[in-house]
C-alpha cells in the first residue's frame, strides 16, 4: 500500500481559491460576497464591490466606484476606490479619484489624481458595512446597536462600528 503525502494547507487553499478572469467589455454593477481573485482585462463601466483581490490589468479601461479588501491597479480606473486591506498602483497604473486604504503602494511611473485617506487598519465600519458584513438586515442592526445588543457608538446622528468588537460580538453569538 502506498502512501501519499497530504497537501498542505496553502496548497488546499489554492485549489479551493475561486479565480474569475474578464476580457470582455461589461457594464453594471458586480458584487461578490464570497472571496475571489478577480482580475478585469477589458472595460467595465459601473460599480464594483469584491471580497479577496481584485486586479485591474495593464489592458483595462475601468470606469467605476470600487470596494474591496486588496486591489491592484494596472491599467487605467476613473472613479473612487476603498479597499480595506491593501491598495497596490503598479508603474503601468493611471487613476483617477479618491482612494482610501491602510496600505497603499504606489510604484515609481504610476500616475494618481484625486485625493487619499489612510485609515487604520481596524477602521470603523457604518451601519450599512455592518448589514452587509454580518448579513443581517439594516434595520435588526440599529434596532440592536440602540438597545446595546451589539457595540457600536453614534457619532452625529450616524452609528459607527468597530470592526474588531463587531468580529468578537460575532463570535460569541455563534457560542
Amino acid at each position: 500500500m502506498a502512501l501519499r503525502p497530504k497537501p498542505n494547507v496553502k496548497q488546499q487553499e489554492r485549489e479551493n481559491e475561486k479565480i474569475i478572469e474578464i476580457n470582455a467589455k461589461m457594464q453594471g454593477s458586480m458584487v461578490f460576497t464570497d472571496p475571489v481573485n478577480l482580475k478585469i482585462n477589458g472595460e467595465f463601466n459601473g460599480t464594483l464591490e469584491t471580497r479577496g483581490t481584485l486586479t485591474i490589468g495593464n489592458t483595462a479601461s475601468v470606469e467605476a466606484n470600487i470596494n474591496g479588501d486588496s486591489i491592484i491597479v494596472a491599467g487605467k480606473v476613473k472613479g473612487d476606490i476603498v479597499a480595506k486591506k491593501m491598495l497596490v498602483l503598479m508603474p503601468t497604473a493611471v487613476l483617477r479619484g479618491n482612494i482610501s486604504s491602510p496600505k497603499l503602494n504606489i510604484v515609481e511611473g504610476a500616475l494618481f489624481q484625486g485625493n487619499c485617506q489612510m485609515p487604520e487598519e481596524n477602521n470603523l465600519l457604518d451601519i450599512d458595512e455592518v448589514s452587509k458584513y454580518l448579513e443581517i438586515d439594516i434595520h435588526e442592526i440599529e434596532k440592536m446597536a440602540n438597545s446595546g445588543e451589539i457595540p457600536g457608538k453614534k457619532e452625529n446622528n450616524t452609528w459607527k462600528f468597530e470592526r474588531a468588537q463587531i468580529d468578537h460580538w460575532a463570535s460569541s453569538q455563534a457560542n
